[in-house]
């Protein structure tokens, strides 16, 4: 069976306030899930379900299609968006002692906290303590001790907060190690180009319900429009006239259009041919956050 981390029906209230209603998805091995909504969307909320910080009013989370234990929960690796390292212990003592309570041998944790330390550039920042660190590097170090005990699945707040791009860069090479491993990886960012980037699968979330789910591309399908780009060597003032075009941006050798419904996409190209050289003309692919801005409407 496919280690696959599921979510069956969720629901949670807080007091009067309908927090999570019938949230479910997967998070599948050696697969990055992005997890996207505003502030308030419900994604902690789900997260500290999962990790057992919080119990649902109903629904049931699955490992391996069983439901999660303790023991099992004791084998993620959770980094939450409130920040919780000590401040004046150092960065190698922290993973240790992390390590250590994970139930690492000495060995071991030595091992895993040196190499960790290693790919996110905190080798030479390793006996520092934690509040002599740039804002980046605590992320840094946060990210390292949810990793340090060769976690099972990844289940990571916000993890790319206040990371520069370069930073992002070597979180995400860091992270896609462990997918290569076969470790499912669920993640939530506010930062959707990375998340576009990064992530395999994706899951959308507004007011507490699950608005849509499933594969990057098969997203990108989903909800792809009949919109098309066109670059040419002249003018592009002509699909004005153009019959069943509706021009969304118009920028002198190039045009975004729409077609519509029975409109021939091969009849505009031909008429762009009959006029000189095309450079490029195909489907436009829609992105995350024309994805995310269309469902959560």
């Amino acid at each position: 069976m496919s280690k696959v981390l599921h979510l069956e029906a969720i629901n949670r209230r807080f007091g009067d306030r309908q927090v999570l209603q019938d949230v479910t998805f997967d998070v599948v091995a050696g697969r990055m899930t992005g997890f996207v909504g505003a502030n308030g969307a419900g994604k902690t909320t789900s997260m500290r379900i999962i990790l057992g910080v919080l119990a649902p009013d109903s629904g049931e989370v699955t490992w391996q299609g069983s439901p999660l234990t303790r023991e099992d929960r004791r084998r993620f690796g959770y980094m939450p968006e409130e920040r919780g390292l000590y401040p004046k212990m150092s960065v190698r003592d922290q993973l240790t002692y992390l390590g250590r309570l994970h139930g690492l041998t000495a060995a071991a944790v030595r091992r895993n906290a040196d190499e960790l330390l290693e790919w996110l550039s905190l080798g030479q920042r390793a006996d520092d303590p934690l509040e002599q660190l740039s804002l980046g590097n605590q992320q840094r170090a946060q990210i390292a001790a949810a990793l340090v005990h060769d976690p099972e699945v990844l289940v990571l707040d916000e993890p790319f907060s206040g990371l520069d791009p370069l930073a992002v860069d070597t979180v995400v090479g860091v992270l896609r190690e462990r997918t290569a491993r076969g470790v499912p990886v669920l993640f939530s960012s506010h930062q959707l180009d990375v998340v576009e980037r990064l992530c395999d699968d994706l899951v959308i979330i507004a007011g507490g319900t699950i608005r849509a789910a499933g594969s990057r591309d098969g997203l990108r399908d989903q909800f792809a429009l009949p919109r098309y780009a066109l670059r040419v060597d002249g003018d592009t003032g002509w699909l004005r006239d153009q019959p069943g075009v509706s021009l969304v941006d118009l920028d002198g050798d190039r045009a975004v259009f729409d077609l519509a419904a029975g409109a021939d996409d091969q009849a505009v190209l031909r008429a762009a041919l009959s006029r000189g050289p095309v450079r490029s003309f195909g489907p436009v692919t829609p992105s995350l956050a024309e994805i995310f801005r269309e469902v959560t409407r």
